[in-house]
Parts: structure tokens; C-alpha cells; sequence
């Protein structure tokens, strides 16, 4: 009897896993920050009053980024610019870089970006065409084809979650295709170097604007080489002050916070794709 209690216990753990697998559609679980890293975190956001979340994750990881904050999705902002100039660069035949997509990555200029989606084709078109960039890395997002706010652009209003984001940069900067690309997320301008761009030797991409009532979020994504492999960043503030400077400095006091933690973090290195 006790032999068959056994067996029964086992079978329906293993009914139970398979049931939660096809749920979560096999995915591989998310890896835990641990409690120590997690509170010191959570004692940086109240340190700078902010609301704040950070994905981190192994470039060519399958398994799932690591999270820290309270912060998760929001507007993509011009982060989506390096989606975007990636979909007109597998357009170019042979593959070239504009003098566009420099502007869009370099500068953040946002009328080069509006031409790179024009040429795209009409909204719905070049949405469909960002997103199967994202698709190609797993990301599911849903790109904005619609002006949702008039004063603003359709792709920046993309409702893009920090696991995703960390997810489509982890793969991407490891498409050979894609180097040009990541290589102009290198050389961003000046002004714009806060947060992941006062890491020395990291490739990066801002993204910034108000909300309705006027309050800022400021986001990164990038990527950080470190002595034991890359990491993928994707990370977020929104201060309580709701100005863009407050936001600026706490996404470059996060940044100087994650290279004190390296050694904690997930990295790994690139399997070159074609």
C-alpha cells in the first residue's frame, strides 16, 4: 500500500508538471535574484525616491531574465528606435546603414526615425515589420501602429514590459546581422551617456518621455561586457519628483549599483547566428 501511495504521489506530481509546462508554454522559469540583492535594491529605489525595475539576463540565454523593482512595463519611448532601425536595415538590399538610423541611434533624432517608419510602409505594415524583428528573439510585444497620444509617435507608445526588452536584446546582439547596429549603440552622443552609458565599453539606447499629467519615465536597454561574459540590460525609473533630470541620475545611480553586483548577475556569451 505504501509502495502504491507512492506511485500515485509521483504520477500525478508528474500530470501536475506536464499541465503547468503546456501553461506556461515550456518556458524556461525565470532565475530568482536572491533575497540580499533583491532588498539592497529595494533599498537604492526608496534611497532615491523613485519607482524603478531592472532585467537582466545572459546574452543567448534561454532561460528567463532576472527582475529587481517594482517597476515592469510601460511606454517603450525611442528604445523602439533599435527595433525599428533593425526592420529597415534587413529592408536595405545589400544590407546598409543610413544616415538615418545613425541619427535615430546616435542622437535619439526623432524625425530620422519617422522617415525610417515611412519607409517601412503605412503604419500597419511597418508595425508588423518591428515586430518580427522582436518575433525572431521571442518577444511577443505588439508594436503601436496608431498615434494613441497625437504629439507623440505611434511606435513609441508600444507598451514594452523590461523581461521582454531584456529578452529581444540577449538575442539580438548576438545576430551577426545586427552588428552595425549595436556597434552605433556604442558611439551615442554625449549628452545622452547616463545610466548604462557611463559603464565604459557598454552598447546602449535610451528612451524617455511624460506621461499625460506631465510625470517622466526614462528607460535603458544595452548590453555590458564584463570579465565574466555579456549581460543584457533592460532597466526603468520613474522618479517621484516626475522630472527627467531625477530620472537621468537614478538610471546612472542603477547603473553604477549593477557593476558593483556583477559577480550576481547572469552572463554568458554569444553562439554567432548567421
Amino acid at each position: 500500500m505504501l509502495i502504491a501511495g507512492v506511485a500515485l504521489v509521483a504520477t500525478l506530481a508528474l500530470v501536475a508538471g506536464v499541465i503547468i509546462g503546456l501553461r506556461l508554454g515550456n518556458k524556461a522559469p525565470l532565475p530568482a535574484a536572491s533575497t540580499a540583492l533583491a532588498a539592497d535594491f529595494a533599498q537604492l529605489e526608496a534611497n532615491l525616491r523613485i519607482t524603478a525595475g531592472v532585467a537582466v539576463s545572459a546574452v543567448g540565454a534561454e532561460q528567463g531574465p532576472m527582475t529587481l523593482g517594482e517597476w515592469q512595463s510601460g511606454p517603450a519611448w525611442s528604445t523602439i528606435k533599435v527595433p525599428l532601425v533593425i526592420a529597415a536595415l534587413r529592408e536595405e538590399k545589400p544590407p546598409r546603414v543610413t544616415d538615418a538610423m545613425v541619427a535615430a541611434i546616435t542622437e535619439s533624432n526623432n524625425a530620422a526615425a519617422e522617415s525610417i517608419w515611412a519607409s517601412l510602409g503605412d503604419p500597419v505594415t511597418a508595425a508588423h515589420k518591428v515586430e518580427d524583428v522582436l518575433r525572431q528573439t521571442g518577444d511577443p510585444t505588439t508594436v503601436q501602429s496608431q498615434k494613441v497620444r497625437p504629439e507623440f509617435s505611434a511606435f513609441g507608445q508600444t507598451e514594452w514590459p523590461l523581461t521582454e526588452q531584456v529578452r529581444f536584446t540577449s538575442v539580438a546582439v548576438c545576430e551577426n546581422a545586427y552588428a552595425p547596429i549595436f556597434a552605433l549603440m556604442g558611439d551615442v552622443q554625449a549628452d545622452q551617456r547616463w545610466g548604462l552609458g557611463t559603464v565604459p565599453g557598454s552598447q546602449f539606447k535610451g528612451g524617455w518621455g511624460p506621461s499625460p499629467t506631465g510625470s517622466y519615465l526614462v528607460r535603458q536597454m544595452g548590453v555590458l561586457t564584463t570579465p565574466t561574459g555579456m549581460i543584457a540590460v533592460a532597466l526603468a525609473a520613474q522618479p517621484a519628483s516626475g522630472k527627467f533630470d531625477d530620472g537621468t541620475a537614478a538610471l546612472t545611480e542603477i547603473a553604477a549599483w549593477l557593476t558593483t553586483h556583477l559577480s550576481a548577475l547572469p552572463a554568458g556569451e554569444c553562439n554567432h547566428h548567421k
